[in-house]
């Protein structure tokens, strides 16, 4: 492929190469750029363009993917991990937009977005929403997909448990750790944002107000305890974050504070000294985003919290120095 691609082209085409990687998990440049129809150069500026995708906010669902010696690098996702649920407009959206890709050269229809396809088509048409004939040779099989035509279970009686001021326990999934954990919480508010359900909390784990993704918690009960209703409370206007997303306590100098406009933060204090400086806390996908984070910022950050963050950026430069021939 040569001359310029517009971004449909460009996603269409990723949209057919991602799940290969993710099958493969690590392939030759040379490789992806023959079996797709591009220059290495085109496959890595579009893998650059990867890297920096995910599920709003952009912190806890991030896709893993780098080329380092020639070598493309694709992790899973956690977001792949667990059952896929969409709403039905999205879902036919998305097997819309597949099925064009499929049209691709280097597509596989009995690759994983080909078997992928087949589990929405069939999905949709269990929920009553009609598409193309499926092929009707390859499995029917639709573990794994959910189509949502309505909110998550648990909606309403955390909107209740939010009137009332009511306390619960709930089992909650975090993608951040992929397991699920016991904890407290009062519900504040039920809200949705980008076609998912979040209930901003009180939670009784940090003691902070943190924002939950109603379709990862899988149980919630009463304690039997009910704390004041806040009548004043709303979702929130800027980012948000889930709340088991692991945290670090930088310090920004002036010309580093973009930081917190880019990116959500928990905490924001004015330092006494150096004057003007900013302590934040705030939310990191995974170490490897923290140490690039660090390495942008240079001299303009200092890392309060987690301890190892500044000896991981240490080696990612002296890996990246060392891949230029400058160690």
């Amino acid at each position: 492929m040569s001359g310029p691609r517009n971004a449909q082209d460009r996603l269409r085409r990723l949209l057919v190469m991602l799940p290969w990687l993710m099958e493969v998990g690590q392939v030759p440049l040379a490789d992806v750029a023959r079996r797709y129809g591009m220059t290495e150069s085109q496959v890595q500026k579009d893998l650059e363009l990867v890297a920096m995708c995910g599920l709003p906010p952009f912190v806890d669902e991030m896709i893993d993917v780098f080329v380092d010696d020639g070598i493309v690098f694709v992790g899973i996702p956690r977001l792949f991990t667990r059952p896929l649920r969409l709403t039905a407009p999205e879902a036919f959206s998305l097997l819309a937009s597949g099925r064009a890709a499929m049209e691709l050269p280097g597509a596989d229809p009995g690759g994983p977005l080909g078997r992928g396809l087949d589990k929405l088509a069939a999905a949709l048409g269990e929920a009553g929403v009609a598409t193309l004939p499926a092929d009707t040779s390859r499995s029917d099989d639709t573990a794994g997909v959910v189509v949502d035509l309505a909110r998550p279970a648990l909606t309403d009686d955390l909107a209740e448990a939010a009137a009332s001021g009511d306390e619960l326990s709930i089992a909650y999934y975090s993608p951040a750790r992929d397991e699920v954990n016991d904890r407290t919480i009062v519900p504040r508010h039920v809200f949705v944002e980008s076609g998912n359900w979040y209930v901003l909390a009180d939670d009784g784990r940090s003691g902070e107000r943190r924002t939950f993704r109603i379709d990862r918690i899988e149980s919630a009960a009463p304690t039997g305890r009910a704390m004041a209703v806040d009548e004043t409370v709303a979702a929130p206007e800027r980012f948000f974050v889930d709340a088991d997303v692991p945290r670090a306590l930088i310090q920004l100098a002036p010309d580093a504070q973009w930081v917190i406009e880019e990116y959500p933060t928990d905490e924001v204090r004015p330092l006494e000294a150096p004057v003007g400086w900013l302590e934040v806390r705030l939310p990191v996908s995974s170490d490897r985003w923290l140490a690039k984070l660090l390495i942008r910022l240079g001299a303009s950050v200092r890392v309060v919290e987690p301890d190892d963050a500044g000896a991981a950026a240490r080696v990612l430069v002296e890996r990246v120095l060392a891949n230029y021939g400058q160690t």
